[in-house]
């Protein structure tokens, strides 16, 4: 896989915690959830977001049923206490028949700059984890990288701190939280997507020691936002409850169905007038994989890379339309195989490459017309072509 080094920096509001200034930013990019913490109305507040969406997989002289889903549909519900106490819940409809709890915490204003957090909690890693309504992205899905090397949507059951130092230009977050399900009662990571079925999602949560997660953001330049996040620890398994510290045999076990977890992502997001640009970059080592795919026998790489750049141009003046619409290009590349232990030989269909292309149309801010091309292809050379649709709104 080419490595190449450049992201090319985007659009996508983030909002400012506390009683700073918010970034300026369009309304279509905007986090529901902190944008009804931040309402000024008191007591109750609410608001829903959802997509619906077709997806037809072609090529490879093959013939491919078309998927159609209604992919989720989120409520939520936001309570102001007082001007320092607030709490923020989102309830989650998926594919009609599973229903999930994606976020459930209570924001405590100690200083204007400082907010205490605790309860179910988004990991502050990479663009979509956070900030995921569908008029906030370009594309039908997605980024595939915020399904491989973070599993978006990442929760997990914390507390920290979070804020906005707006003589600075920065936000902050860190927070300590349970780490992801490596083993329970069979191996939950794999070479493919190594984190996406070890999300405990706040159910039933097993924990030994907390495993932190961090991310500092710079807003001082206009139009730009620049975001460093961090993740270390290590995942839980069930093998430790119970287990005898004085059996030697019993604690190897449980330590063989441990994986080691340091993750550092950077992402990107700028607009000017029309322009859009945005951009991640993922690395993550995983240590123990030896121990681990020996006692599982699962094919866990011991590092993953990857990384995307995005533009898109607004042409609703091009066009002397008043509703958006953007024209975008994305260009993915990401290999949960970036490196291997000695046992084990590196996967090249883990090697992908993914190109997007498609438009996005703005009924108004709150409702949004997708549909995209996007060309899949590995280091063995499969090659895979899908057409997506969809539609997507939020309001509060």
């Amino acid at each position: 896989m080419k490595h190449i080094f450049t992201l090319v920096p985007l659009i996508i509001c983030t909002l400012s915690y506390g009683q700073g200034e918010m970034d300026s930013f369009t309304n279509y990019h905007q986090n529901a959830a902190r944008t009804l913490l931040e309402s000024k109305q008191g007591g109750l507040v609410m608001g829903a977001y959802g997509e619906v969406h077709y997806e037809q997989p072609f090529g490879n002289n093959t013939k491919y049923n078309g998927d159609m889903d209604a992919e989720r549909m989120v409520l939520l519900f936001g309570y102001k206490f007082d001007k320092k106490t607030s709490f923020i819940t989102e309830i989650e409809i998926e594919h009609i028949k599973e229903v999930f709890l994606e976020q459930a915490y209570l924001n405590y204003q100690a200083k204007p700059w400082l907010n205490v957090q605790a309860g179910l909690l988004l990991i502050p890693m990479g663009l979509m984890n956070e900030y995921h309504e569908p008029t906030i992205f370009n594309g039908v899905n997605r980024p595939t990288i915020a399904n491989a090397l973070y599993p978006s949507t990442w929760r997990e059951i914390g507390a920290g701190v979070a804020g906005n130092l707006p003589n600075a230009a920065l936000r902050y977050q860190l927070y300590a939280v349970n780490g992801p399900m490596g083993y329970n009662d069979g191996a939950k990571l794999d070479g493919s997507k190594p984190l996406r079925g070890a999300r405990q999602k706040g159910a039933q949560v097993a924990m030994t020691a907390p495993d932190l997660s961090g991310k500092i953001n710079y807003y001082g330049i206009k139009g730009l936002d620049i975001g460093l996040a961090g993740y270390i620890g290590t995942t839980e398994s069930n093998l430790f409850d119970g287990v005898s510290r004085d059996s030697i045999g019993q604690m190897a076990t449980a330590d063989s169905s441990v994986v080691g977890i340091q993750m550092l992502g950077l992402d990107a997001r700028y607009q000017a007038n029309k322009f859009q640009a945005k951009g991640e970059l993922f690395f993550s080592n995983f240590s123990n994989t030896k121990e681990y795919n020996a006692f599982t026998d699962k094919d866990l790489g011991s590092s993953m890379f990857g990384f995307y750049t995005e533009i898109g141009y607004n042409i609703n003046e091009i066009l002397g339309i008043k509703k958006d619409l953007v024209p975008f290009v994305r260009w993915s590349e990401y290999n949960t195989h970036n490196t291997v232990n000695s046992e084990l030989t590196a996967n090249k269909s883990y090697d992908r490459t993914v190109l997007t292309t498609g438009i996005s149309f703005f009924l108004n801010e709150s409702f949004v017309v997708k549909a995209d091309y996007q060309s899949f292809q590995d280091a063995n050379n499969n090659q895979l072509h899908q057409f997506n649709s969809g539609i997507g709104f939020w309001f509060r």
